[in-house]
């Protein structure tokens, strides 16, 4: 019996009128995300970066040549605020893997690009990191992966506003 398993016989034994069914699911995707998380960032550490700069690094590698977004367009690829995208921005440019620029289309926009070593760098941390991936999906049959990512992508669809393309 796990954690989660524990629980729910608690509060079945507590309270039998609430169907605790739902901390099945729910409670053990809460549970796993924290660990899945620490073990992702063992790797971004490890090319000295932190999710958030990860985060930036794969949007601008993403883009293709010349591997640049605006900043607005990088938070929405990597969901977080302006404000906070700045500050991962200062850093990496800091650490001379990308560089700030005025936008020719626009004089008053930025544009940041992938410097020559922010690509070594994030080409080096994404092949680790998909086998850091495969190694934690690999726990699963292939059967139990395929059948876990239709059941993930059938919820997401459900909760997530869709994605704008």
């Amino acid at each position: 019996m796990d954690h989660v398993a524990r629980i729910q016989a608690e509060w079945r034994r507590e309270r039998p009128d609430v169907d605790v069914s739902p901390q099945g699911v729910i409670g053990r995707l809460h549970r796993l995300a924290p660990l899945l998380t620490e073990r992702l960032c063992l790797v971004y550490r490890r090319h000295g970066l932190g999710e958030g700069e990860f985060d930036v690094l794969c949007a601008l590698r993403r883009a293709g040549e010349p591997f640049e977004r605006a900043p607005g367009e990088l938070a929405e690829h990597t969901m977080v605020t302006t404000g906070a995208m700045t500050k991962r921005i200062d850093r990496l440019e800091r650490g001379g893997l990308v560089t700030r620029r005025r936008s020719t289309a626009d004089g008053r926009g930025r544009v940041v690009a992938l410097t020559g070593a922010g690509r070594e760098v994030v080409d080096a941390a994404f092949t680790d990191h998909m086998r850091n991936e495969r190694s934690l999906l690999d726990l699963l049959t292939a059967e139990e992966a395929a059948q876990l990512e239709s059941l993930l992508a059938a919820w997401l669809t459900r909760l997530e506003p869709p994605a704008d393309t």
